[in-house]
């Protein structure tokens, strides 16, 4: 059949049947078309080994517009799609290359930055003022830090939450629902700033001109949230630079060391797998700290 069609079917499974967000289906429409596109595949026979090989070797061998060869998990997503491609084929009779015969490539584990705490108190600190912007960049920081949120996650917060009860219940990847929790200093922050705001716009955060009597413009987008916590990180004094997903490591981090369990962190984070979860273990782990205390050095004491 027809490549095309069996690509539109797939992309249609993925929406209707998974409930994958049109942001993964477009993921997958474009790894999915440079491979097909490189290798001229017409139909489903003309997937073979061969052009898989050759098509790793090209993404290997592969430039960035900085002159940098592709990382290894960038390459790893264009396989988990030709591999997932190739399973609805299958599942649907189709007489095709087995995914099976296609290995993922192996990939450096995961690599995470979190704030030194000194350095994450000073960018909560960081806004100053009484101005809507001001107010609003600091409810934006206190409620990363107590939530966890990713940024797609608080943009899409609406207004009227129940600040007495600080519980939200949040939409997050894969269309599930968790609840999340306000700590005090979140709810304050929150408070004082939907307080300054007079208007009847539905988000809770909201986009702002930059003039010196500023406009709300509608809800906040990821980009003005990158914008603002990499603002408030240089104002800080913070030495990397920093974006919001390290708010939500140092989140995941704080919760481990002082002593949640992995699987409630696991369901504050929303990740479908504590094996997510885990990639924060090797800096919370007391047990090794304590093991070295103990026994590290002891004939230089």
């Amino acid at each position: 059949m027809d490549i095309k069609i069996l690509l539109k079917n797939y992309l249609d499974y993925l929406e209707i049947e998974k409930n994958r967000s049109p942001k993964t289906a477009e993921n997958y429409k474009r790894y999915l078309e440079a491979f097909l596109n490189f290798g001229g595949i017409k139909t489903e026979k003309g997937i073979t080994l061969d052009k898989v090989r050759d098509f790793r070797l090209y993404l290997a061998r592969r430039k960035t517009p900085r002159g940098e060869n592709y990382k290894k998990t960038t390459q790893s997503y264009y396989v988990i799609a030709l591999r997932n491609f190739l399973k609805f084929l299958t599942k649907n009779d189709y007489e095709v290359l087995s995914p099976d015969k296609i290995e993922l490539p192996r990939t450096p584990s995961r690599q995470i930055k979190i704030i030194e705490y000194q350095d994450l108190e000073r960018l909560l600190e960081a806004p100053k003022g009484s101005d809507l912007r001001s107010l609003r960049d600091k409810a934006i920081l206190e409620i990363l830090f107590s939530t966890g949120l990713r940024i797609s996650e608080l943009c899409s917060l609406n207004r009227y939450i129940d600040l007495a009860r600080g519980e939200l219940t949040v939409r997050g990847k894969g269309d599930k629902l968790r609840a999340v929790f306000l700590s005090e200093r979140a709810k304050k922050a929150i408070d004082i700033y939907l307080k300054k705001r007079n208007d009847a716009e539905e988000a809770l955060f909201v986009s702002l001109t930059k003039s010196k009597n500023p406009k709300i413009i509608g809800r906040i987008i990821p980009r003005t949230i990158q914008r603002i916590i990499d603002f408030y990180g240089r104002k800080a004094g913070v030495a990397e630079k920093v974006h919001p997903h390290m708010i939500r490591h140092s989140y995941a981090t704080d919760l481990l060391i002082n002593g949640a369990d992995l699987r409630s962190v696991q369901e504050l984070l929303g990740h479908a797998n504590v094996s997510t979860t885990q990639i924060y273990t090797h800096l919370t782990n007391k047990e090794l700290r304590e093991t070295h205390r103990a026994f590290h050095g002891r004939r230089r004491r």
